[in-house]
Order: C-alpha cells, then sequence, then structure tokens
C-alpha cells in the first residue's frame, strides 16, 4: 500500500492558509478556516498561524498570484513551519508547484481528512474505505513520488546517464500506477463483500422485522453521545472532529415495548471529498436503508445553519433525503441566552431539545420514535392453548411480551407485537370482556 504523498516522518509546525475570491464569501473563508485548524490540530500539528487570503481571480499555477503565493511561503519560513495545508483543493500539478517554491511539504484539505481518516479507522471495513479513497487520492500524484530520480539524472554528467536515470524513473511510474490500480480493484472487490455481508445482516433485520433508525449529523455534533446515552452502551465519544469512523448499532426498547436499531454513522462534513462519500457509501448507507433518521444539530455552533445544510446535502447525494426524520438539537444546555434560544426554536420548529451528556430530553426523543414507528406495532392480549407453545415461544422471540397468565389450558399473552405477526395470530386475539 502506498502513501498517499511522500511525507517527512515528522511535521510539527503549520501554516494554514484558505484563498477566496469573492468578497462575499468572506465569513464562510473564515469559519472553514477555522474547520481546518481544528482538523489539522486533530493530527497532532501545532498550527502557528492562519492565514485568510484574497485573490481577485483564480490561477492555474498556484491557485493565487505568484506575489500572494511569495507572501505565504515568507510567512511560513518565518515561523520556520514544516508543512503549509492550503484549504482549497489543489490539483496536483498546483502542489507541486506550491513544493517547488515553498522546499517544504504542501497539503490540502483532502489530505488532512484523508490522513485523519487513516489514523482513526479501526475496523477492517472502515481500513478498507480509507485506503481505497487514499490510493484514488494518490494515483493522478504518483508522479512527483518519483521526482528524486529527475534531480539525480541532473547530477549524472552526461546525457546519457540523465536519460537512463530518467527512463527508470518512468518506468517505475508504470510499475506504481499498475500497483495502484491492482489495490484500488482489490479494495472495491473487499468492499463488495462488505456489502454483500451487510446485505445478509439487513435480511436477518427484516426477517425479524426490527425497525432500524440512524443517527447522522455534522461531525462532533454529539451523535456518538446520544448512541451512549439511549443504549447504555460506552462508544468512543470525544470532543474532536471524526472521534470515530466505524459504524456501531446498538438495540434498546422503546417506551411501547417495541425494539429498536440504532446506528451511528460518520459525521459529516463541509467540503467533504467526493471521494470520500463514495468510499464511505458501504458505512453511509445505514442512513438510506433506515426506517427513520435522528438529525443531531450541534446547538452551540454558530454555523448550526451551515451545518444542518451540509448533512442534508449529503443525505440527498446518498438518496436518502426523503427519510422520516427527527430533528434534535443537542448541547441545548449550554445555550444560556434567552434570545439564542429563541432563534434557535424559530429557525428549528419542532426540533426536540436534548443534552446527551446529561440525559435532558431522551423521554422525549424515544417518545418520539415511538410516533415514527407507530404504524408497525399493535397492543395485543391473546389466549394461547397451552399446546401451542410454538406461538408463545413465537411471541417472546418476535415480539414484546408485558404479560403472561394461566387460565384452564391456556396463555393469556399480553404484547406489542409487530404488525405482520399481529396478522398471523389474529384467530388468537382475546375478545374483550
Amino acid at each position: 500500500m502506498f502513501e498517499v504523498r511522500q511525507k517527512p516522518e515528522m511535521v510539527e509546525r503549520a501554516l494554514v492558509v484558505r484563498f477566496f475570491f469573492d468578497p462575499r464569501d468572506v465569513d464562510e473563508a473564515e469559519s472553514l478556516l477555522e474547520e481546518l485548524g481544528e482538523l489539522v490540530r486533530t493530527l497532532n500539528i501545532e498550527v502557528v498561524e492562519t492565514v485568510l487570503a484574497r485573490s481577485r481571480e483564480m490561477h492555474k499555477k498556484l491557485l493565487c498570484g505568484t506575489g500572494k503565493a511569495a507572501e505565504v511561503v515568507e510567512l511560513a519560513r518565518a515561523h520556520e513551519c514544516d508543512v503549509i495545508v492550503i484549504d482549497n483543493g489543489l490539483a496536483p500539478s498546483q502542489q507541486r508547484e506550491w513544493e517547488r517554491l515553498a522546499d517544504c511539504c504542501v497539503i490540502d484539505r483532502e489530505e488532512v481528512i484523508l490522513d485523519i481518516f487513516a489514523k482513526r479507522a479501526k475496523t477492517k471495513e472502515a481500513r478498507l474505505q480509507v485506503d481505497l479513497a487514499r490510493m484514488q487520492y494518490a494515483l493522478p500524484r504518483l508522479a512527483r513520488m518519483w521526482g528524486h530520480l529527475d534531480r539525480e539524472s541532473g547530477g549524472s554528467g552526461g546525457d546519457g546517464g540523465g536519460g537512463a536515470s530518467r527512463g527508470m524513473g518512468e518506468k517505475q511510474i508504470e510499475v506504481d500506477r499498475r500497483l495502484a490500480h491492482m489495490t484500488i480493484d482489490r479494495a472495491k472487490r473487499e468492499l463488495e463483500l462488505v456489502r454483500k455481508q451487510r446485505k445478509t445482516q439487513r435480511k436477518e433485520r427484516e426477517r425479524l422485522e426490527t425497525p432500524h433508525a440512524a443517527i447522522v449529523g455534522y461531525t462532533n455534533a454529539g451523535k456518538s453521545t446520544l448512541l451512549n446515552q439511549l443504549s447504555g452502551s460506552e462508544v468512543m465519544a470525544k470532543d474532536m472532529l471524526f472521534a470515530t469512523l466505524d459504524t456501531t448499532t446498538r438495540r434498546i426498547e422503546l417506551p411501547d415495548g417495541q425494539p429498536l436499531l440504532l446506528t451511528d454513522t460518520v459525521g459529516f462534513i463541509r467540503d467533504l471529498p467526493h471521494r470520500l462519500v463514495e468510499a464511505f457509501k458501504a458505512t453511509l448507507e445505514e442512513a438510506v436503508l433506515a426506517d427513520f433518521l435522528i438529525h443531531v444539530n450541534d446547538a452551540t455552533a454558530p454555523e448550526i445553519e451551515q451545518f444542518h445544510e451540509t448533512t442534508l446535502a449529503v443525505l440527498k447525494e446518498l438518496g436518502a433525503d426523503d427519510k422520516p426524520m427527527i430533528s434534535v438539537l443537542n448541547k441545548i444546555d449550554l445555550v444560556t441566552d434567552p434570545e439564542r434560544l429563541a432563534e434557535l426554536r424559530r429557525r428549528f420548529p419542532g426540533a426536540i431539545h436534548i443534552a446527551a451528556a446529561t440525559g435532558i430530553g431522551m423521554d422525549e426523543l424515544r417518545k418520539a420514535c415511538c410516533v415514527q414507528l407507530a404504524a408497525r406495532v399493535r397492543r395485543k392480549t391473546y389466549r394461547i392453548p397451552q399446546s401451542r407453545a410454538d406461538l408463545v415461544s413465537l411471541l417472546h422471540r418476535e415480539a414484546k411480551v408485558l404479560s403472561t397468565t394461566y387460565e384452564d389450558e391456556d396463555v393469556i399473552v399480553g404484547a406489542v407485537v409487530p404488525t405482520a405477526l399481529a396478522g398471523r395470530l389474529e384467530g388468537f386475539v382475546q375478545a374483550r370482556p
């Protein structure tokens, strides 16, 4: 497996830069630049300074003009930075030009996110997804990995020696490209197996008719904390971007006795590289296949509306934008300004106010889940002959049994049952007195 690019063994000090071209975009540019700083710090790299720079137009060579680029490079040198991180996406040729000018490592937003994903992926599936995305990113950049051969050829002292070195480099590039394509194809095949396994698991869920909800939202909105609070599990939940990439599913019981499978999905982010959306479809398809979604928004985030819209945009790309959805405002206990609370109520009417870390609003959220699934269950009382122990076992296995009593030769079972199962047992419903 190739690295995305040849980086120094350790980068410690970063200059973080974002270019914007329309004065009307300055607020969003500032927000994205701040977010990139958080992403870089997530990699344990110190951000020594952030630069928001306006360019009158987008330049093909360096994204900005050569004068502005020279200013950025000088600032990086003054701070003794060993990496320049540019928030805008860079074409491979632009990355090469920047590194030639700066004589240090230059990366873009996509590469930062890829590196974070590579560090956070724990399961085989997540590692496969990351490897696929990294190789797809690296493929058009392979040429610069062999730039040292060109430099060596320049010092060989003769055209023949230089030509031989360049020829070797060209051959090595072709070898790398073939290996990269093979790695990509292998990752795609293995991911397809993962999807087939998921399909088998879904069929089992559908056979049991267990409803399924997916928790979605912007990264660091509190999705894993919410899953922990509802299920009593201990999924890793930290105050950082992309704390976990692996989906986790837990089974909970709703107030009406109905079981519900809850899945925590990877957090969304603005300017999420398209190839990562593609690579993570095996994970994000849980959102597509869920009966309904729980959309978690961070009530303390100044850019909450942008984060909300980003999540909806990714869901639309996944084909999950038409799913029934419960809107949730998390961390509401940290919003103490009455005017801010009133504004949130106005902007997100009908949203459930919760604090996943402390449990505030959990009862209301559980009731909302019951409402979403109300049509799927029936509360029934059955009179079943003791000779039909198989039906009693069926109720215990696929329904929520609320009470069991014995009368003469019959078993009286009170249960919350899925609609389909209720139809199968209609002949045993006990008439009301």
